[in-house]
């Protein structure tokens, strides 16, 4: 299965997010709270996907998504943001994102997101 990072500065929702992806069988190669770490470790860990938070101090998600594009324009980076974000999400597809989740999302949503994103469906 895939190698996913997971970015997102909620530690409540790294755990809920690592418990779904490691339930569908995922490994989950690490976690970073803020868009800065998670260039960090994409660049180390080089992982087959990203979820990656919008909302988050340091650095958010989308500026983190430019850079990690920049640097790698096959990354797969799946967005997950807060319901009401509409000019966020439009942004982010703009910069290259794959796909995107809304909070609060259901357990399946996360699973055939993260397929159809890899190829896999």
């Amino acid at each position: 299965m895939a190698k996913i990072l997971i970015v997102d500065d909620s530690r409540t929702s790294r755990k809920i997010l690592r418990e779904v992806l490691e339930e569908a069988g995922h490994e989950i190669v690490g976690e970073a709270a803020n868009g800065e770490e998670g260039i960090i470790m994409y660049k180390e860990l080089k992982p087959d996907a990203v979820t990656m938070d919008i909302t988050m101090p340091v650095m958010n998600g989308l500026d983190a998504l430019a850079i990690i594009k920049k640097e790698d324009e096959n990354a797969r980076v799946i967005m997950i943001t807060a319901a009401g974000q509409k000019e966020k999400i439009v942004r982010a597809i703009k910069i290259g994102a794959d796909d995107f989740i809304p909070k609060p999302y259901e357990t399946e949503q996360v699973i055939d997101t993260l397929k159809r994103v890899l190829g896999e469906e």
